[in-house]
């Protein structure tokens, strides 16, 4: 199987942060949340590559354990939705009728909401914490699968294919999982490329509200937070963990761009 470059360099570049985030205990000796007051507000030094914060611990250390806390929230985020959204798309652009008036229904209401505003309401329903974010975000994001399935699903099930293995008597299961799914499901794949960039918006942005990962483990949502208050003397605090949400973002396009170019092949 062939790739395009962009696919090569996005997956190179997410996949450096990825391996850190893996082998953090291996590329630094600090501990990402115990304080060392006696090194608070430390410049970049050989020590310590990227300074300390307010209270002394390093900002290199804290940038690549938030990595650890930051992607894998972010892909579970977007794999139960994948999962739901995909899900509901198929049975929905399949059966129609009631089915596809229910879940549109619902649809139509989620998408009433903004989602960042729905996803912070859930989380302060549910309560701070890795498990109510995913919950949220769940909650709000399979919607988007399930529109573009559905949509896919509608076009799919005309073409002569479909109609040939219905009337070799295959049942709707076996259909929808060894004919339909491969044809539809392209689409979702990219989004969901652009999908997990916007879970980890979320994340960071309930970690600055003070909604996210509770304190003092290391997220780069609450290290904006806690270091805009030195924006003027220690600009890096907070610019820091803000760049390495660009870092990903800019490596998920890549590859998001990398697979419909393969796709389009």
């Amino acid at each position: 199987m062939k790739f395009s470059k962009t696919l090569y360099v996005g997956v190179g570049l997410l996949g450096a942060l990825v391996l850190a985030a893996i082998f953090a205990p291996l590329i630094t000796s600090f501990d990402p949340n115990e304080p060392d007051y006696a090194n608070t507000l430390l410049g970049p030094t050989a020590q310590h590559w990227l300074g300390t914060d307010p209270l002394g611990r390093d900002v290199f250390t804290r940038l690549i354990y938030g990595a650890r806390i930051d992607l894998a929230i972010g892909l579970l985020a977007v794999v139960l939705p994948f999962i739901i959204g995909v899900s509901l798309g198929l049975l929905t652009g399949w059966r129609g009728g009631k089915t596809d008036s229910i879940i549109m229904r619902l649809v139509d209401t989620f998408i009433a909401f903004p989602f960042y505003v729905l996803a912070i309401a859930l989380v302060f329903i549910f309560g701070p914490g890795i498990k109510s974010i995913i919950i949220a975000i769940t909650l709000v994001g399979w919607v988007a699968y399930c529109r573009i399935v559905r949509a896919n699903v509608l076009v799919a099930k005309e073409q002569d294919y479909i109609h040939a293995a219905r009337l070799t008597g295959l049942p709707s299961s076996r259909i929808l999982r060894r004919h339909m799914l491969p044809n539809v499901i392209s689409q979702s794949i990219v989004f969901a490329m652009s999908d997990i960039v916007l879970s980890i918006l979320a994340i960071v942005s309930l970690g600055y509200l003070g909604l996210g990962v509770p304190v003092p483990t290391a997220e780069w949502g609450s290290m904006i937070q806690e270091g805009q208050g030195y924006i003027s003397q220690q600009w890096w605090l907070a610019t820091l963990p803000g760049l390495m949400v660009v870092y990903v973002g800019f490596s998920l396009s890549l590859i998001g761009d990398g697979l419909v170019a393969r796709l389009e092949r």
